[in-house]
């Protein structure tokens, strides 16, 4: 069975990797950058900043930071442990696959995925009933993501394993910030 997934994964890799083309690698090369993101991250925590003000904005902030560090941190233990090849640095798979940029560290699961998952699974949820269309803001892990596959550094189960990771980070992050205004630790 887990090798009928491993194939799964590396034709779908294949697949969604074999899509890209010269003309779009510098885009999704801007795309992979996590500062290219800044903007975005300071607009997001403007609107948040101008909905809940200075106080609760910078507990918010604090968690984030936290939970990133802390997911960041585990995705390093996972990956030290399993010890996946990037699909750049796989023999078995790099000539049947553009690689756009090379890297020698571990595949096993993506950073990318679990941080940006975790941190918008976070706000999603502190968030939600004060933004209207606040759910659009899962299209940041999902480009980011996607970058990953496209420049040839994750194979789509890292991904989607990151994702699941940074959701259950983000939720009960999410349930801890509740939990300690409930008590009036955070004010």
């Amino acid at each position: 069975m887990l090798d009928k997934i491993l194939t799964l994964d590396k034709q779908l890799l294949i697949f969604l990797n074999g899509l890209g083309s010269t003309t779009f690698d510098p885009f999704w090369m801007i795309i992979t950058k996590q500062s290219n993101w800044t903007p975005f991250f300071l607009v997001l925590l403007y609107f948040i900043y101008k909905k809940i003000g200075l106080k609760q904005t910078l507990y918010t902030l604090m968690f984030v930071m936290v939970l990133v560090t802390i997911s960041d941190q585990f995705t390093n233990l996972v990956k030290e442990t399993f010890q996946r090849l990037r699909p750049c640095s796989d023999p078995n798979i790099n000539t049947l696959i553009r690689i756009v940029k090379p890297s020698k560290t571990f595949s096993f699961f993506s950073g990318h995925a679990s941080n940006s998952m975790a941190s918008a699974t976070f706000l999603y949820f502190l968030f939600r009933d004060q933004f209207k269309y606040f759910g659009l803001l899962f299209l940041w892990p999902l480009i980011f993501a996607y970058s990953r596959i496209y420049l040839g550094l994750h194979y789509p189960s890292d991904i989607i394993c990151g994702y699941i990771n940074g959701f259950i980070f983000g939720f009960l992050f999410y349930k801890l910030y509740r939990f300690l205004q409930l008590k009036k630790v955070i004010i």
